[in-house]
């Protein structure tokens, strides 16, 4: 995943943020905060994850299926793609 290898950097300013928000969340629920306040929160924190994972499955999908020359290696991952997709929608 020499893709994620290469937006190191951005990845983990990204992981950075998101364990921020969820710290933010943790301190929300220990003081007591609006159940609204918290609710605003876990989206924050759910769409950030999803920005991440987007990156990453975008990344993944141009480097290992979309320019992959090797016909069986592009279906299996593709394949990885869809097993991952399949979990992602339960």
């Amino acid at each position: 995943m020499a893709h994620v290898s290469r937006n190191q950097k951005a990845l983990l300013t990204r992981i950075r943020r998101i364990a921020g928000q969820v710290a933010g969340l943790e301190k929300a629920l220990l003081e007591e905060a609006d159940c609204g306040d918290v609710l605003v929160q876990i989206a924050a924190a759910k769409g950030a994850m999803h920005a991440l994972m987007m990156e990453v499955l975008v990344g993944h999908l141009d480097e290992h299926v979309v320019t992959e020359a090797d016909p069986d290696a592009r279906r299996q991952e593709a394949e990885v793609l869809v097993k991952l997709l399949r979990g992602f929608g339960k």
